[in-house]
């Protein structure tokens, strides 16, 4: 089975409350290898972005302004994932605004045309009660991810991919820059990536007060949300901490 490593980035935590998906990033792994076929589209969302969730990505809406909408890249999207197995971090956000988006769109469900494999689920098998965003789980199984400066759907998508490999095998690097085969839709829709156009991969050394900044911006966004969406972890239950 094709196996689609997924992630998306979106303009809140919940799309019952409007939110929409303002990015899709998508890593084709073959005989559990990227074959360099990616999938990675911008989205115009037609909605503000919440609270500390643009800077969170990067994103904005004069960005994402001339972007298409969901509606308009979905058949291309659809023939993309079609029959394949997703592999996302936290499936159930992901799945959960996607579902959203197809039902806007007018289509059917995702989940009917695709399995989902959830590697936090996986993660927290593995390692009950400790920690299991994608950075924790970075390093506790050595995968590089000191590039990642701010989220973005094609980036996340190609460390989980590395996430993934180690959790169900040990592998530590999958090596993006030398794809073995690149696969292409019958459809001929789907644009298959120069995959060492993004790489090599930038090594970003951060200093120590670089760093103090940065976690006391997290801990003004968690302390305003009430719970850091992105550290993978559910929100706590009335009377716990966070």
């Amino acid at each position: 089975m094709r196996q689609i490593v997924l992630d998306t980035e979106t303009t809140g935590l919940e799309w019952k409350k409007g939110n929409r998906v303002v990015e899709i990033g998508c890593v084709e792994l073959l005989e559990r290898r990227p074959s360099g076929n990616n999938f990675h589209r911008y989205l115009k969302p037609d909605c503000d972005f919440e609270a500390g969730a643009a800077e969170v990505t990067g994103l904005s809406l004069d960005f994402l302004a001339d972007k298409p909408r969901f509606e308009e890249v979905v058949d291309e999207f659809l023939a993309y994932v079609d029959g394949a197995e997703l592999i996302i971090h936290n499936a159930s956000f992901d799945m959960g605004f996607l579902e959203n988006e197809m039902s806007l769109a007018g289509k059917g469900r995702l989940a009917s045309r695709v399995t989902v494999t959830d590697t936090l689920a996986m993660a927290r098998e593995r390692f009950p009660g400790q920690r299991n965003s994608l950075d924790a789980l970075c390093r506790r199984l050595g995968v590089d991810n000191a590039h990642r400066t701010l989220h973005g759907g094609l980036l996340d998508a190609q460390i989980l991919a590395d996430v993934y490999i180690a959790l169900t095998s040990g592998q530590e690097e999958i090596g993006f820059g030398q794809p073995e085969a690149e696969s292409t839709n019958a459809g001929g829709v789907v644009q298959a990536f120069d995959v060492s156009a993004l790489l090599p991969r930038p090594r970003v050394l951060v200093t120590a007060s670089e760093q103090e900044a940065h976690e006391a911006r997290l801990a003004r966004l968690r302390k305003k949300a009430g719970h850091a969406w992105w550290d993978g972890e559910p929100a706590p239950a009335a009377g716990e901490s966070a």
